[in-house]
Formats: structure tokens, C-alpha cells, sequence
């Protein structure tokens, strides 16, 4: 692939993800743009795929379908999530799966029913949108949020995202640099960006 080539697919890429939507808090949906973050890993960097991670013992199939996992009485500090799911040759997937679950805000996870726990699917341009909370810390392991994507008719990818500046990211024996979410601060709410890269030859 040419230089040029690499250039436009990323300067494609960038206009793409400003127009991501992060409403948050009581704005408008859409009404913050989510190109305002630092992009996560584009397709074109190095023709690498999201790497995958783990599932840990709390996976549960057949969570609800859900764009917010939010719940009256849910503990903890608001994110929003957004980001675009991609092919490795910078084209959106349109209709991926993506089934998100994580820790509460004091560590638990819900293994009886489906609290912080839900699927998706991305829209025609690739978005995806996703209400929770900051999951806690717990012994072990570093802040992190779980999620399995799969394309249509393609395999699964499992793998975790995680927080940047978090303590104890370097002593986690998962922890990847390349999984790291760009968030920014929006008052009492954070506002985060991942955006997933899928090998779909």
C-alpha cells in the first residue's frame, strides 16, 4: 500500500469518526461530537485486527438487546461509549454484533441475571452506542469492560477495553496498550471512544 493511500484511508477514518455520535447526560442524542477524542488505533496503522482477549469466567449468553445498560438504582460513574466498527481494509461493518458485560461499581458481577449486561447491533455506517457505568476495581485486574463482536457470518472476537491512566494497568497480566479507550471528561459524565477492527477474510 502506497503512503498516499495509507493517508487518505486515515484522513477518511478521522472525517468518519467526527461525525460519531456521544450524547451524554441530558444533551440531545447526537449532540456531541465524538471526533473531539484522540482516535483509538485506525485500520490503516498497520493492518492489524482489534487482538483479542479472554472472556474470564462471567460471560452469560443471551443478554438483552439493549443500547443502555443503565438500570433505576444503578451505582456508579455514567460513560458513554461510542466508536465504529471496521474491516481491516477501512470499510464500516454494518449489522455487528457486539455484546458488552462488566462489574458493577463495587466489584460483583451479576451472574443470575443481566445487570450491566447487553448486545447490540452496529447501525448501516458501523456506529455503535453504549450507556454504563465506570466498572470497579477488583483484585487482580485493572479496570475493564468485556465485549465479544462478530460481523455477520463471522467468527466471534472476544476481548476487553480498558482505561487509560488507571493505576494498576501495567501490573494486570492482560493488559494491552492497544485496547485502551480515549475518554475525556463532559462534567459528571465520561465520554469514550473505541473503535473495533475486524478480519473478515
Amino acid at each position: 500500500m502506497s503512503r498516499e493511500t495509507k493517508i487518505s484511508r486515515r484522513r477518511l477514518l478521522l472525517v468518519a469518526a467526527s461525525a460519531l455520535p456521544a450524547a451524554v447526560g441530558l444533551l440531545p442524542r447526537g449532540g456531541v461530537e465524538a471526533g473531539e477524542l484522540s482516535p483509538t488505533r485506525a485500520c490503516s496503522d498497520n493492518g492489524d485486527p482489534t487482538p483479542p482477549q479472554m472472556a474470564g469466567p462471567y460471560f452469560k449468553p443471551r443478554s438483552p438487546e439493549r443500547d443502555s445498560l443503565l438500570t433505576p438504582g444503578t451505582k456508579g460513574t455514567k460513560i458513554v461509549l461510542t466508536g465504529v466498527v471496521l474491516s481491516t481494509t477501512c470499510q464500516p461493518v454494518p449489522g455487528t454484533l457486539l455484546d458488552f458485560w462488566q462489574c458493577d461499581s463495587d466489584g460483583n458481577y451479576d451472574t443470575t441475571g443481566y445487570t450491566l449486561r447487553g448486545h447490540q447491533f452496529t447501525d448501516a455506517d458501523g456506529r455503535y452506542r453504549l450507556e454504563t457505568i465506570v466498572p470497579a476495581v477488583y483484585p487482580g485486574r485493572t479496570r475493564h469492560i468485556h465485549v465479544r463482536a462478530q460481523a455477520p457470518n463471522r467468527p466471534v472476537l472476544t476481548t476487553q477495553l480498558y482505561f487509560p491512566g488507571e493505576p494498576g494497568n501495567e501490573g494486570d497480566f492482560l493488559f494491552r496498550r492497544d485496547l485502551l479507550m480515549a475518554i475525556q471528561e463532559q462534567g459528571t459524565v465520561k465520554v469514550a471512544r473505541f473503535d473495533f477492527v475486524l478480519k473478515l477474510g
